[in-house]
């Protein structure tokens, strides 16, 4: 069997460099022959293949970054190979995909093809498939391809957000500031990912922010449509935003809208395990009414005293609090250079958070997040 090592990261590179720019359309093409070749696999992708051409286009990008960095490209295919579990792909599933894959390349690649191109994708593919299905069989071996929840409660806070409360049929293992994705019974097959806002506690009960985004699918389902006693389907967890065991330092949590899920579980995490440390954490929302959450937290602050929250508003002219986004209030408080900083919230504004937290100083090693395109 051909190895990571046994990769020419060059030719791949240069492979990919021939189709990006036909990228939506190389998609497109790549699942229409996966289909023609393989009708039956058709059912296993939802009604709508927008969101997963996306993924794939996403996916193929990051592999083949990745071909030069035999522990990254392990580790991404790895959990590739996990997560595709839940979808049902079985290994003989894989073979199609290759034979679409190549026919694919070879389309858009033209007259630039080359017999050394083919024997670099076709290695590389068959090293990612490899992996891909040992990592399925070893998870396997674990736990099961998704879990069944139950909603035991639907809070519905603000007309576009919701917190559920979740019983899985089984424990689901997750760590604090981890994510899974869910399944809904009014769109099958469609998956989106939704982090975990509490840490893990003996009930085994999951809590969900979610907003419901325009158009969104899954997220208008769970909050408009969703009830006590409904059933979802839970992925296995995923993400690498938790907390460093290591570390002793006090702690900053910086969440914009539903961002304050992931960190909210931090935070109870980081509050059980240390007593000794302090832990901010900064709430943002644009009006006071987005404070969905600020009665919890503050119940929270009264029985843990080494919990700070601070609600920041972006647009509330009477809002007696901090005002502004709360990316650009970091410097209005203490010094963060000795914290570890946790951040989560819209695209945009983790971005901007990060960028200012280095600029005040901040380790970048020590500010942590999970990227936009999990």
């Amino acid at each position: 069997m051909e190895t990571v090592e046994s990769l020419k990261p060059g030719v791949i590179k240069e492979i990919y460099a021939l189709i990006e720019p036909h990228a939506e359309k190389s998609i497109a093409y790549f699942y229409g022959r996966l289909f023609a070749e393989n009708p039956r696999l058709r059912t296993f992708f939802p009604s709508s293949m927008a969101a997963q051409r996306r993924r794939m286009s996403d996916a193929l990008s990051q592999i083949t970054a990745s071909s030069d960095n035999p522990e990254t490209f392990t580790r991404l295919l790895s959990r590739l190979g996990r997560e595709h579990r839940k979808f049902g792909i079985a290994p003989a599933h894989y073979d199609a995909m290759g034979r679409a894959t190549l026919a694919t390349l070879r389309a858009y690649a033209g007259e630039s093809w080359t017999a050394e191109m083919e024997a670099a994708w076709t290695t590389m593919f068959d090293t990612a498939a490899a992996i891909m299905i040992q990592a399925a069989e070893d998870d396997a071996a674990q736990a099961p391809p998704w879990w069944v929840g139950e909603v035991v409660e639907h809070d519905r806070r603000t007309p576009d957000i919701a917190v559920l409360t979740v019983r899985p049929n089984e424990p689901l293992p997750y760590r604090a500031g981890q994510y899974v994705s869910v399944q809904t019974a009014r769109w099958p097959r469609v998956w989106r990912t939704y982090s975990i806002a509490n840490a893990p506690a003996e009930d085994g009960l999951l809590r969900f922010h979610v907003r419901a985004l325009p158009a969104g699918w899954v997220s208008g389902a769970l909050v408009r449509h969703t009830r006590a006693g409904d059933a979802l389907l839970l992925g296995r967890a995923s993400g690498g935003m938790v907390l460093d065991a290591e570390s002793g330092r006090d702690v900053l949590c910086v969440a914009g809208g539903t961002g304050l899920g992931p960190l909210k579980a931090l935070a109870e995490e980081a509050l059980r395990t240390r007593e000794d440390r302090d832990v901010h954490l900064l709430f943002g929302a644009r009006t006071p009414a987005d404070l969905y959450d600020l009665r919890a937290l503050r119940a929270l602050a009264e029985a843990r005293p080494r919990f700070h929250v601070v609600p920041v508003v972006s647009e509330g002219p009477a809002f007696g609090g901090v005002r502004g986004p709360v990316s650009d209030v970091l410097d209005r408080f203490q010094d963060w250079t000795g914290h570890d900083v946790y951040v989560a919230g819209p695209p945009g504004m983790v971005s901007r958070t990060v960028m200012n937290l280095q600029e005040l100083g901040v380790p970048t090693e020590r500010i942590h997040y999970d990227p936009a395109d999990r």
